[in-house]
């Protein structure tokens, strides 16, 4: 009796039903979200290609942009592939395991992107109030030291949510209403006060996406402070020219980051709305980097081309 109710309590595989209300487009819906997938591989990976094998782009941005396209790759890579057995085989079993996976590397790795982005900020804060000692300031050595402590820092804060949602007793149900693992989702499952849990789950999200957002502000404040003290209205356009391509990338990340965010603690979106824009959300911004500083950055464009074989060197 007591092994058939801890069975009961706690599952050892989740159904996912995908995008209720719109099964019968599942197929439809499909035929986007595999497109954007294939074009965030193919971008992101001749990105780290051209990063790697152009001597002029081994700059701190570049580098961090590189860690931002491999944080990229694992965030879609550990959803969608599921998201598209759902839609294509109606495979809709998961392990409890391989759910709880999911979520640590969404939440951890979107962490991990939030940090990148803020690094990238700092980079052109750097280059443009304190040009003469940009070089000194953000050595590779340094770099390689802010890139460890934000994937240290993604790693440590949300390592705990899949242990405390390993021992949570799901006596609602084990039948998941989205496309893959999210952690609020399987709170709202659990049949004990997890008000704790969700008070946790708040903190990290601030700690981590909210300030860093702050700061990205509050370096584009003084950013645009410095730019309008230069003299020539040509050197004001170059370097908010070198801060567009970020900005862009910004805005795709965090934009529908917050509607995700907002929309689970605090509004009451249709389900299906939701869940699209939070596939959106894992989806569009890993396709969209490549795109973007491809077409801002010369040096990557040129060299883009030249790999494809589309331009000579």
């Amino acid at each position: 009796m007591a092994a058939s109710n801890w069975t009961t309590l706690h599952p050892s595989t989740f159904i996912l039903l995908g995008i209720p209300g719109l099964e019968a487009a599942h197929v439809w819906i499909s035929i986007p979200f595999c497109s954007f997938y294939i074009l965030s591989l193919l971008g992101n990976g001749l990105l780290l290609a051209v990063i790697k094998t152009e001597p002029s782009l081994h700059e701190p941005m570049y580098l961090f942009l590189s860690m931002l396209a491999l944080a990229d790759l694992v965030i879609s890579t550990a959803t969608l592939p599921k998201t598209l057995c759902i839609f294509w085989f109606s495979d809709r079993a998961i392990h409890i395991n391989g759910c709880l996976a999911q979520i640590f590397f969404v939440h951890s790795v979107t962490c991990m992107e939030s940090g990148f982005m803020l690094a990238m900020a700092f980079d052109r804060y750097v280059a443009i109030c304190n040009p003469l000692r940009h070089s000194d300031i953000l050595t590779n050595r340094v770099v390689a030291k802010i890139g460890l402590v934000i994937v240290m820092r993604g790693a440590v804060l949300l390592s705990p949510h899949p242990f405390l949602l390993k021992w949570l007793p799901y006596c609602r149900t084990n039948v998941i209403s989205h496309t893959y693992c999210e952690f609020m989702v399987l709170v709202k499952l659990a049949c004990e006060d997890t008000t704790v849990m969700s008070a946790y789950s708040l903190a990290v999200s601030f700690f981590a996406g909210g300030i860093d957002f702050i700061l990205i502000v509050l370096s584009y404040i003084l950013i645009l402070q410095a730019v309008f003290r230069l003299p020539s209205k040509e050197a004001r356009r170059k370097s908010l020219g070198t801060c567009s391509a970020h900005v862009c990338a910004m805005l795709v990340f965090y934009t529908p980051a917050s509607f995700t965010y907002f929309s689970h603690r605090f509004g009451h979106v249709a389900p299906h709305v939701h869940i699209l824009i939070a596939n959106m959300y894992l989806l569009f911004p890993p396709m969209m980097n490549p795109i973007i500083y491809g077409v801002r950055t010369p040096g990557i464009r040129q060299r883009a081309l030249h790999i494809l074989g589309m331009k000579p060197a």
